[in-house]
């Protein structure tokens, strides 16, 4: 069965040396993507990350998948409903960030804590003072986690660290892990209203989408801080453009926006704009964020550690490896 590995760099090949001997394989530097899912055609399976197009549109041009292995946990980019049409099994990477994103949340809440962007800035430039600079401790602050997955339940053990109380919001609270842990559940309109400092940790699913918008930014108490590692659209950035203009939210930390894919190939701006695939004031406001002094932005890495990614190679390698023997694993969608 053939298989090709979509937006992969040349170091990546290694961890499929083993099937690529049996198999023949193909190595993709870039997406997948309307315009050349044609040349791939005959594939049976197909690995990518989060900017290949896995739309209808895409899949639909080949002729006999049967496997999609996101190296990814969320799959929210694929077509899912297309795929169990269609018998074509998809396959996700379950966890291999939740520490290295808990990290970057912390990383990107002590750049905003301690100023250390500016400061480093300013220092670069031969300039000692201190003028502007003076940050807040994070011990004593409530920080509020939305989401007590794998990933959010690191950030709280971090945070535990810190000497933060944390109040968590989750649809499918554990109050077991909270007695142990040392968290309290609340109903999500407490959480705004109290915490100092609140970071994302949801997939992104119809449920989640916009589930910070203009109402829940006016029930957050002023000058808190807003994490979101998790993606794009469970914030409305257009919402957040407000509050950050009357002052209610101190500084943000962002490492996904809506719009994101189109900001990175700034090349396809113009024919992704013609075809309307992508929200053009969305768009608009996530280059205003990018500008703004209180607005820290990261370029999708929170899960980019060395380690990470091999622990991403390793399963997805081992998922393909599984489907071929007949004994699938890590399904988020079933051929069956």
């Amino acid at each position: 069965m053939k298989m090709v590995i979509f937006e992969t760099e040349p170091w990546e090949k290694k961890a499929f040396e083993k099937i690529e001997n049996e198999h023949p394989m193909e190595f993709i530097e870039g997406p997948l993507t309307a315009d050349n899912a044609e040349q791939y055609a005959d594939a049976g399976i197909i690995s990518t990350f989060i900017y290949s197009e896995l739309t209808e549109r895409v899949l639909k041009q080949f002729d006999d998948l049967k496997l999609i292995a996101t190296r990814s946990t969320g799959y929210d980019h694929i077509d899912v409903a297309y795929c169990q049409d269609h018998r074509v099994a998809i396959a996700n990477v379950p966890t291999y960030g939740d520490t290295t994103v808990a990290e970057h949340v912390f990383g990107l809440l002590l750049t905003i804590s301690h100023r250390l962007t500016e400061a480093i800035d300013r220092t670069r430039r031969g300039d000692f003072s201190l003028q502007g600079l003076r940050g807040f401790d994070l011990r004593g602050k409530v920080l509020g986690v939305v989401g007590t997955g794998s990933i959010g339940r690191c950030v709280i053990r971090i945070a535990g660290g810190f000497g933060m109380e944390v109040l968590a919001f989750d649809v499918h609270p554990d109050e077991e892990a909270a007695g142990r842990m040392g968290f309290e559940y609340v109903e999500m309109d407490r959480l705004l209203s109290d915490s100092d400092v609140i970071t994302l940790h949801v997939p992104a699913t119809k449920a989640t989408r916009h589930l910070l918008s203009h109402d829940e930014f006016k029930k957050m108490k002023e000058g808190v801080v807003l994490i979101n590692t998790s993606r794009g659209e469970v914030v409305d950035v257009h919402a957040l453009m407000h509050a950050l203009a009357d002052g209610r939210i101190r500084a943000v930390g962002l490492d996904v926006l809506p719009e994101e894919p189109a900001i990175r190939e700034e090349a396809e701006l113009l024919r992704t704009v013609f075809h309307k695939r992508h929200d053009l004031e969305t768009l608009l406001a996530d280059h205003l964020l990018l500008r703004l002094r209180n607005v820290y932005i990261t370029p999708h890495s929170a899960f980019n550690t060395c380690e990470a990614v091999e622990r991403i190679l390793k399963t997805t390698a081992e998922n393909i490896a599984a489907f071929l023997r007949g004994e699938p694993q890590n399904l988020v969608a079933s051929a069956d």
